[in-house]
């Protein structure tokens, strides 16, 4: 298969182009499209035979479930059977935008979209393409990040064909995205929401919609929401995760070891990152691609600081250097 790129703009997308990439969808395809977190990899989320491509494309596990994608708050009955208050609430403030919610699936949402599970995992993206690319479709997309199952997410198009070329129909290059990580993932099925993944949208910015909101630890059963596994948002390039990355570094480089760290306050050979969460963020995996092209045999990250607002960003570093 030979996968085309379109060039798209990502403030008005062509109607011409968007044309292309529906047509893709209602046939059944893989269409890769820029979201404000990252890139995702859509097909038709009613239908068995997409979604199942989606799965064969990445290499993914069939526990693993998808966030399904809509235009428009008002699309989430295709997919979900009821929409409770604290759902209503948390997508007026924050959609369209990097919030997914995950609520009672309705029926005809295909098990493998949800892991088989009850629950469906659904968001409105804030991004013109991916809004246009679902009204033009005329379905809800089905949308993992656009990436080889547990490596490194992609915030370009360069980055999706790396790991997907010759294995999906089209790229809508729509430029490099904005967040940088995944969305938030909040459970509203439960007495209390609970977030299920950390994300641009934190804890405390939820809690100003709903009093009370739990994180940590998941629901019963099957999976609800993407981004558990244990390994996750990895480099080829293994990744070492310290306290002191200038001390660990100095130990590798002495033990023969091409080496590079990623950090903002380093002495040894590094590449500069924010100290500012959501700009570290959206630098993380644009770094980490570019530093994964096989000139180093480790990449050294310096551990963000224990706090709230570097919850997400430490959470992605946590499975990306998990073994």
């Amino acid at each position: 298969m030979e996968t085309v790129v379109l060039k798209a703009d990502s403030a008005n997308p062509e109607p011409d182009v968007i044309r292309c990439a529906a047509d893709v969808i209602r046939a059944g395809g893989l269409v890769a499209f820029p979201t404000e977190p990252v890139y995702g990899l859509g097909a038709n989320a009613l239908s068995v035979e997409a979604v199942s491509r989606i799965f064969d494309a990445k290499g993914r596990p069939a526990t693993n479930p998808l966030i399904v994608h809509v235009a428009d708050a008002s699309e989430v009955f295709t997919v979900a059977s009821d929409w409770p208050a604290s759902a209503a609430q948390l997508a007026s403030r924050f959609w369209p935008g990097p919030l997914t919610i995950v609520v009672p699936k309705r029926e005809g949402v295909p098990d493998i979209v949800t892991a088989g599970g009850a629950t469906v995992a659904v968001r409105c993206p804030d991004h013109a393409v991916a809004r246009a690319l679902i009204r033009a479709s005329g379905v809800p997309l089905a949308a993992p990040s656009a990436n080889r199952s547990t490596e490194l997410s992609p915030t370009r198009a360069e980055h999706v064909l790396k790991g997907l070329n010759g294995r999906i129909d089209l790229v809508l290059d729509g430029g490099p995205c904005s967040g940088g990580i995944e969305s938030t993932v909040v459970d509203v099925t439960g007495e209390f929401p609970r977030v299920l993944r950390p994300g641009l949208i934190t804890v405390s910015m939820l809690e100003a919609v709903c009093a009370r909101v739990e994180s940590g630890g998941v629901r019963e059963g099957v999976a609800r929401s993407p981004g558990q596994m244990a390994k996750h948002y990895s480099p080829r390039t293994p990744l070492v995760l310290a306290e002191d990355a200038d001390e660990v570094h100095k130990q590798l480089k002495d033990a023969g070891l091409r080496v590079i760290s990623l950090g903002y306050d380093l002495i040894y050979d590094y590449k500069f990152i924010s100290d500012d969460p959501d700009e570290y963020a959206a630098d993380l995996y644009a770094l980490l691609h570019e530093l994964d092209n096989g000139q180093y045999d480790r990449i050294v990250i310096e551990m963000p600081p224990d706090e709230p607002e570097w919850a997400a960003v430490r959470d992605r570093l946590t499975r990306a250097t998990a073994s």
